[in-house]
C-alpha cells in the first residue's frame, strides 16, 4: 500500500469476500491487491489469502484474515454520506439484504460485524443547525428512526 495510513479491519477468513461486496456497494471502492500467506501462521497455512488492499470510497484499508481471536463492535464505523432517500434507501439494504443487522439512527453492521452510518446529508445538516429548535426537532426525529427517513427528518425542521 502506498499510503501512509491504512484503515487495517480483521476478520476471520472472510478478506476478499468483504472486500469483493464494499468495491460492488459502494462508489469509488475497489480490491487492489490480494496477497497470500508465505508460511503456515496460527489461524491459517501458506497459500491462504492473509491480506487484501482495497479503497472503501476512496479510504485504504487492508484486510487481515487473522482469525476469530478478535470481533468488530460499533466502537469503529465507516460513516456513509448520502444525498437521497434512494441512495439511502439502497446501500442500507445493500447491507442489511446481504446478512446485515439494521440498528438505530442510521446505523446497521455488515455479515462480517463492521458497524456502517448510512448518514443522509441533510441529516447532518439539521442536527447542527444553528436553530437550536429545529436541530432539536430533528435529533428526535431520528432517535424514533432505524434507517433514516429524509422526509420525516425535513418535516421535523419545519416544525
Amino acid at each position: 500500500m502506498s499510503s501512509k495510513n491504512t484503515i487495517c479491519l480483521w476478520y476471520d477468513r472472510d478478506a476478499l469476500e468483504a472486500a469483493t461486496f464494499y468495491a460492488e456497494t459502494f462508489p469509488d471502492s475497489a480490491v487492489l491487491a490480494v496477497h497470500h500467506a508465505p508460511g503456515d501462521y496460527p489461524s491459517g497455512q501458506q497459500g491462504d489469502v492473509l491480506t487484501v488492499e482495497f479503497n472503501v470510497m476512496g479510504i485504504p484499508c487492508l484486510g487481515l484474515n487473522g482469525g476469530p481471536a478478535f470481533q468488530h463492535n460499533e466502537a469503529f464505523s465507516f460513516q456513509v454520506a448520502t444525498d437521497d432517500q434512494a441512495e439511502t434507501d439502497r446501500l442500507w439494504h445493500a447491507i442489511i439484504d446481504h446478512g446485515g443487522q439494521a440498528s438505530e439512527c442510521g446505523w446497521c453492521k455488515d455479515k462480517w460485524g463492521i458497524s456502517w452510518q448510512i448518514t443522509p446529508r441533510i441529516l447532518s445538516a439539521a442536527i447542527t443547525s444553528p436553530d437550536r429548535a429545529a436541530a432539536k426537532r430533528a435529533f428526535e426525529a431520528m432517535m424514533t428512526m432505524s434507517k433514516i427517513d429524509i422526509a420525516r427528518i425535513e418535516a421535523a425542521l419545519k416544525g
